[in-house]
């Protein structure tokens, strides 16, 4: 007789779930998920009320699928920083668009912020060395885009947040020691952002970790492209202005 790991099921059932909402941008229901495992769906439906039980998965109303909550996607983004590979496709996109000859520092951080923008389809945010209190950014329209921000008021505090400066300042220059920090939902520490999330990286100008890469989407955002994009982005930036 076999025996089955109830906990690695119930994690992949929690990981294909939230990869389905990624995908999707709707909520998974027990019938979407129950071929991939060979399961049942009243089975599924059992791992579901277990994984929101357990505070990862929520359901907007009494009939509807389920849904990632922070904690969910904080387990998913942990799991995932430990195996996360840019594909090397991607890695000769990014490095070769700084191989144009000598450009201006600014030139080259404005540069990095299209470039972000662009692979990771958010917001590419670029703070400036030396605690210098500007950034600049790309990439907003690829943010309002999407369903979670169609409404007046979260377009709204998306422009605030970005043009106030302050707060997004005060996340992006948070202390952290991995090379890539992830703020979710509740854990970006002001009102409006339940729906988004920050990655921030730092980079280095002349070996010195001076300034801060971010990018800014939906709480709903592909961490497994976006996550190894802007460590590889924050690489390639320190060894462009080693000099």
């Amino acid at each position: 007789m076999k025996t089955v790991d109830h906990d690695a099921r119930r994690k992949a059932v929690l990981s294909s779930a939230i990869n389905f909402y990624i995908r999707e941008a709707e909520p998974v229901a027990s019938d979407d998920l129950s071929a991939e495992f060979d399961l049942s769906p009243a089975t599924i439906r059992n791992i579901f009320a277990e994984l929101e039980e357990a505070g990862y998965l929520t359901h907007p109303h009494t009939s509807a699928g389920r849904m990632p909550t922070d904690k969910g996607y904080r387990y998913y983004v942990d799991f995932l920083l430990s195996q996360l590979e840019l594909i090397e496709e991607e890695k000769a996109r990014i490095f070769g668009a700084y191989e144009r000859g000598s450009e201006t520092l600014d030139a080259v951080l404005e540069k990095t912020s299209d470039l972000l923008s662009e692979v990771t389809h958010c917001a590419g945010i670029v703070a400036l060395p030396d605690m210098d209190e500007r950034f600049v950014y790309r990439g907003v329209r690829y943010i309002i885009e999407q369903p979670e921000f169609r409404d007046a008021s979260s377009i709204r505090f998306l422009i605030r947040l970005i043009e106030e400066k302050r707060l997004l300042l005060e996340i992006i220059r948070k202390h952290n020691s991995r090379k890539v920090a992830v703020y979710i939902g509740e854990e970006l520490g002001c009102e409006g952002t339940e729906n988004c999330a920050i990655l921030v990286s730092s980079y280095n100008v002349k070996e010195q970790p001076v300034g801060r890469l971010a990018v800014l989407g939906p709480r709903r955002m592909e961490y497994s492209h976006v996550i190894p994009a802007l460590e590889y982005v924050s690489e390639v930036l320190s060894e462009v202005l080693r000099d």
